[in-house]
């Protein structure tokens, strides 16, 4: 392979992940998805209960996120929990800093994000979510010992799998 063929490969990766990532912010339940994992990471059944959309429907537009290097993903026993990847590009970590303060100031994305919090601490929570991991930061802010609230419910959940 010559040279300049190997440029003009480097050239065309560099504009098809720079399609993908754009086609990735592109689409509305993306953006709210997005909007909700700004701070914290979230477990998708809260993704389903916060936005009324289907598990499946979720876990597609998640997908597509984590395809285009926006997410990460990470299972806990049964859980899966997502978070906003660090991309490797400046310009690209930028943009999306960017477009996350924009969807944070933003009236809709105010109301996701608070019902998020409210999904998260409720006492008497769907039996969908009810007993799934609460994100760290809404645990930690919405109660006096959040570490202790955590330590209780992995206690829980291990005895649960045990039995």
């Amino acid at each position: 392979m010559l040279f300049c063929d190997k440029i003009f490969d480097m050239k065309k990766d560099f504009l098809n992940e720079m399609e993908t990532f754009f086609l990735a912010l592109a689409d509305k339940t993306r953006l709210r998805l997005l909007n909700l994992m700004r701070d914290t990471e979230v477990c998708v059944c809260f993704f389903t209960e916060v936005l009324g959309e289907s598990q499946p429907k979720i876990s597609r537009h998640l997908a597509y996120l984590r395809n285009a290097g926006v997410v990460e993903a990470r299972r806990d026993g049964k859980w899966m929990h997502y978070r906003i990847a660090e991309p490797k590009s400046v310009y690209v970590a930028k943009f999306l800093q960017d477009t996350l303060r924009w969807l944070a100031s933003e009236d809709e994305m105010k109301k996701d994000y608070e019902k998020l919090a409210d999904v998260c601490c409720i006492a008497d929570a769907p039996v969908t979510i009810a007993r799934a991991p609460k994100p760290n930061s809404f645990l930690e802010a919405n109660t006096s010992n959040g570490q202790k609230e955590r330590e209780v419910f992995e206690q829980e959940e291990m005895e649960t799998f045990l039995l």
